[in-house]
């Protein structure tokens, strides 16, 4: 009776051991399972080389994500050049040269005017009637001679001053030099600022466009006037030189270096891309646009034609959707997306 009762025991014991053995096995796998990383849905794929995110209506609302048409833009080719802002230092020195000469000239012109008339009248008295002595009009034509030599010194320097201006400036700014042009007084007073733009040494380029752009920051240009071309390149970039001017208003001061855009080609049609749609990745700009109902691609856009508010790009038709609320979301769900398939 006694052993019966021990082995029932023992059975008892044996289960208890089996059921709690299952009951921990059990338990430990529903904490595995829910310590397990649940897997997204893929939003992101490759297509033809693109990367392409699919959102539906739903999570872009949920993302705040939004997207609008582009709107048109006439866009025309441009060729970089490099600009120097000119101290003007040298073109004052000749200014004023040339304004001190000019003085001696009127000057001695009007020493000579009356030193003339002084001797013709001395001998014309003399050879009338001998009231004045032969002296008398040997000092009024030697004071007379003296005046002659004195202009055509004066007008030697006038024009030494205005050949040197010529071989340093150019043809153009030398005229506007000698003739007092408003072009010369705007930028002695500073209202305008000279350019040197220099093409690169490659590009044969005769006659460039009157007007120019001028990088003055990250999005702004300044809108330079072409003035002639240049006697002398830019002895770093040795390529065909123009001066332009530009307003002083745009923050440009002697010594910079800009970078400046020449129009060039026929022009053509694009659109102007907002500022607040553009990602930077890898030093590159990129837009989010939509190429399905609910499938972004994203593209590398050229940020060299800045406009209000944004750029102007070429060969993006006009209407065109794009992300203009939400593009850095877009592109951290690709960086998700690629650390998801690295794990």
């Amino acid at each position: 009776m006694k052993r019966l009762l021990l082995v029932i025991v023992a059975l008892v014991v044996l289960g208890a051991l089996a059921l709690a053995f299952l009951a921990s096995r059990k338990e430990a796998a529903q904490e595995a399972e829910a310590e397990r990383p649940v897997k997204a849905p893929t939003r992101v794929t490759v297509v033809n080389g693109a990367t392409v995110i699919t959102l539906d209506e739903t999570s872009r609302r949920a993302s705040g994500i939004e997207t609008a048409p582009v709107a048109p833009a006439q866009y025309r080719q441009e060729l970089r050049a490099y600009g120097a802002v000119l101290e003007l230092t040298r073109l004052t020195e000749l200014f004023n040269s040339y304004a001190i000469a000019k003085a001696e000239v009127q000057t001695a012109r009007a020493k000579l005017a009356a030193s003339r008339t002084a001797y013709e009248r001395a001998r014309t008295l003399y050879k009338e009637d001998q009231n004045v002595s032969l002296a008398r009009v040997q000092e009024a034509e030697a004071a007379f001679r003296s005046d002659e030599a004195t202009v055509s010194a004066s007008e030697s320097r006038t024009e030494t001053v205005a050949a040197t201006a010529r071989q340093e400036w150019g043809a153009v700014i030398a005229k506007a030099l000698v003739e007092r042009d408003p072009l010369i007084t705007r930028l002695m007073e500073r209202k305008e600022i000279l350019l040197q733009v220099t093409v690169s040494p490659d590009v044969a380029l005769t006659r460039p466009s009157t007007t120019a752009e001028v990088q003055t920051g990250k999005q702004s240009r300044a809108t330079a006037r072409l003035v002639s071309p240049a006697p002398r390149t830019d002895p770093k970039i040795q390529g065909a030189s123009f001066f332009y001017v530009v307003p002083s208003g745009a923050g440009l001061v002697p010594g910079m270096s800009v970078v400046v855009y020449l129009a060039r080609g026929e022009t053509i049609a694009g659109a102007v891309i907002p500022g607040d749609a553009i990602v930077w990745w890898q030093d590159r700009a990129w837009i989010y646009r939509r190429s399905a109902p609910d499938a972004f691609t994203r593209v590398p856009i050229a940020t060299s034609q800045p406009a209000s508010g944004g750029y102007v790009v070429p060969d993006l038709p006009a209407g065109s959707e794009v992300v203009t609320r939400g593009a850095q979301l877009l592109l951290s769900e690709e960086f998700r997306a690629q650390i998801r398939v690295e794990e």
